[in-house]
């Protein structure tokens, strides 16, 4: 990597080309083989016989037991009920057997030794708050230099934004951060951004991969400490076969209940959950999409994506590309690892209900499209697992629905038909119908204590690790796990509910689009929360009703349900509060080492954000440019040198001309332009010049 001698200021918007071949693949024919197949030691067979074998032991002794509950002679309502329990009862058994199959993590280590392996940090963003992104960039690159990497490192901003004054404020920010970055920041914003992200990151690789030999991948709102990088990079570059290193990201930043809720939750339970993912998982691991580090030429051989045949929302794009880019290095011999061991990787979460949902709309859409991915040929058994769970993880919802359906049918059922104990003339017995419910009872107990031993296991994990102590002690983070437990049990109907909505909406081929996402939201109003809950209410009461009526002994088993969904606008709103979340702050709960002892790397993104200029705001920041001489050169500096346009966008630029050419001033020009015209304009000097000219 040739090193700019230049000021920040006077650098160009993107270092020279150096093209990587990244041909799209055919998963229909045979992997062309980086390696031949690895081998797994016994560790990792032991894990997966402990985490499969566990799961599907789990499963027969739950059909087992509920068959018996039924008798000899089950209804066909009852067989329903067996359907749908055995694979929920599994599921249940699997974050359990996950946690045991940890006991079998490798321990990790990173080499000494030389490594010059040239790193590029890359963030695609797409209609950020570009001062809060950069600001992460920023500090990283500080990070990177204080440990001896800024001779190696550089940080790629890759832009999709479309919104004309998003643009121009990404320019002015980076123009400013180059100025504190003792390290490149090279910036680009794509023409057209098909694809999604995974045609961001491949117009990178095509364009500039040459430049590098590894690749560390970030989200808008994440970021790994400098220390962090330097490790991965050294693992990777001791191992020629490594081509992808997953961290386990710590969630931070939460201030409204929900954000914290989930925060404490992946601090707590998440370590020991990527451990036992990681132990199972061996050299066949998953890709998250962010917080990773790449091997470039790795990457490109195998994971250049092809589109899904048809429209979406099962065909076109493919949009969680992350599991599918892991199974398609790991088909071709190379390894992909989830390091457990390494902390130093950060990210924000939704700050509420309603922003998960959104969130998980577009995940759902990309899980169950990877149901069309279970014939890429030469693929690992373990990397259609991964496929496997993450398609399961969004169709439990409808079964678990299904399954409280059906229940409440068979209950009904016995309680309001008069059973018919003499089916035979000549029959000497009566056929009593069958229904064991002290067995029905202890396999709801086992269901439980499956569900919450994970968690449980891992408070108590915690006690005797600095965790703990970081936390606020062991009495305040039992506190806080119980706080949790009860919190999400009144969530979970109700993301039971919307998800079973998405998937629906799946099925029936609505697309989930591609809208930004809400990294700071805020406590939505009593009519947005009715709006979108009114019919968890109502379920709710309902069911109530009915059960109150004829059956008043379920609702001690539904109840949780029941408060879930009739509490559903309060629980969505008030979790939403960061008045709440400062509340729970103050007495101990909820926290989170990193809020006691936040991380260097993220008290100085946060006094670096303060620096950056804040973003434009409509066509007011548009003029505050047009009338800024200054501010245009500073943007015009980051604009790509005569780019090759297609004919859409020739045709935008020429119509913004000719508006331009008739308006009066700057503010009646931009009242003329279309979106595509604005965008046109702030991206071309010639257009720009002849519109900073018109009068104010």
């Amino acid at each position: 990597m040739d090193q700019p001698s230049a000021p920040a200021a006077t650098l160009p918007a993107t270092p020279p080309e150096a093209p990587l071949a990244m041909p799209v693949q055919d998963f229909h024919a045979p992997p062309k083989q980086a390696f031949p197949r690895l081998r797994n030691d016994w560790r990792v067979w032991m894990a997966r016989l402990v985490a499969f074998g566990g799961t599907a032991a789990i499963a027969v002794i739950g059909f087992l037991q509920m068959l018996q509950s039924f008798g000899v002679d089950p209804t066909p309502m009852q067989w329903a009920l067996l359907a749908l329990f055995v694979p929920t009862f599994a599921w249940v058994g699997f974050s359990f057997c996950n946690v045991l199959a940890g006991l079998f993590a490798s321990d990790l280590t990173t080499p000494d030794g030389p490594n010059n392996a040239r790193v590029a940090v890359v963030m695609p963003i797409y209609h950020e708050d570009a001062a809060k992104s950069i600001g992460l960039l920023t500090a990283l690159a500080r990070d990177l230099e204080r440990e001896g990497m800024a001779h190696r490192a550089e940080i790629f901003v890759l832009s999709d934004s479309r919104d004309p004054v998003i643009a121009v404020s990404e320019t002015l920010v980076i123009d400013a951060a180059r100025k504190l970055s003792p390290l490149p920041i090279w910036y680009r914003r794509r023409i057209t951004n098909e694809d999604r992200k995974t045609g961001n990151i491949s117009d990178f690789i095509r364009r500039w991969g040459g430049r590098y030999d590894q690749m560390v991948v970030l989200d808008a709102d994440s970021i790994m400490s400098g220390g962090t990088i330097r490790e991965l990079s050294a693992r990777m570059n001791a191992d020629p076969r490594l081509a992808l290193i997953q961290t386990m990201p710590i969630l931070v930043g939460g201030e409204t209940i929900f954000a914290r809720l989930t925060q404490f939750a992946g601090r707590v339970y998440g370590p020991m959950i990527a451990r036992g993912v990681s132990a199972w998982s061996g050299d066949t691991g998953n890709f998250w999409g962010h917080n990773a580090i790449i091997r470039l030429t790795a990457f490109a051989s195998a994971c250049g994506l092809p589109r899904l045949p048809g429209k979406p929302p099962f065909g076109g794009t493919i949009l969680s590309h992350d599991f599918v880019e892991a199974a398609a290095l790991c088909r071709a011999g190379w390894k992909v690892r989830l390091d457990h061991d390494l902390r130093g990787s950060y990210e924000g979460c939704p700050p509420t209900l309603l922003d998960m949902a959104i969130r998980e709309r577009r995940w759902a859409q990309g899980n169950l499209q990877h149901s069309r991915l279970f014939g890429i040929r030469g693929a690992r058994a373990i990397s259609l697992a991964h496929f496997t769970i993450g398609i399961l993880g969004f169709l439990m919802s409808p079964l678990w629905l299904a399954l409280i359906l059906v229940g409440l049918v068979l209950s009904a059922t016995v309680l309001l038909s008069t059973p018919e104990y003499f089916p035979t003339a000549y029959q000497l017995f009566p056929d009593w119908p069958v229904f064991d419910a002290r067995r029905m009872l202890w396999l709801f107990i086992a269901a439980m204590g499956l569900l919450l031993l994970p968690k449980l296991i891992a408070t108590f994990r915690a006690w005797s690790r600095p965790l703990a102590r970081n936390s606020g002690g062991p009495v305040r983070i039992f506190a806080s796990s119980l706080f949790e437990i009860l919190l999400s049990a009144l969530i979970a109907p109700v993301q039971m509910l919307i998800q079973t909505r998405q998937i629906y909406e799946i099925l029936r081929g609505q697309d989930s689009g591609w809208n930004a996402q809400v990294r700071a939201g805020s406590m939505p109003d009593w009519n947005v929360v009715l709006a979108r809950h009114w019919v968890h209410v109502l379920l709710g009461v309902g069911t109530l009703i009915v059960l109150a009526q004829f059956s008043p002994a379920q609702l001690i088993w539904l109840s949780p349900i029941l408060a879930g969904l009739i509490l559903s606008p309060v629980t969505s709103r008030y979790s939403a509060s960061p008045i709440f979340g400062r509340w729970a702050r103050m007495r101990g709960l909820l926290v989170t080492p990193e809020e006691r002892d936040t991380p260097a790397i993220l008290s100085d993104a946060t006094a670096v954000v303060r620096s950056l200029p804040r973003p434009l705001k409509g066509a007011s920041g548009l003029l505050r440019l047009g009338g800024d001489a200054d501010l245009i050169s500073r943007h015009v500096a980051l604009l790509p040198d005569n780019p090759v346009l297609p004919r859409d966008k020739r045709l935008h630029r020429i119509t913004a001309g000719a508006k331009i050419a008739h308006a009066g001033t700057r503010s009646e020009a931009l009242d003329y332009l279309s979106r595509d015209e604005t965008d046109a304009l702030v991206s071309d000097p010639a257009l720009l010049r002849q519109w900073s000219v018109l009068p104010s």
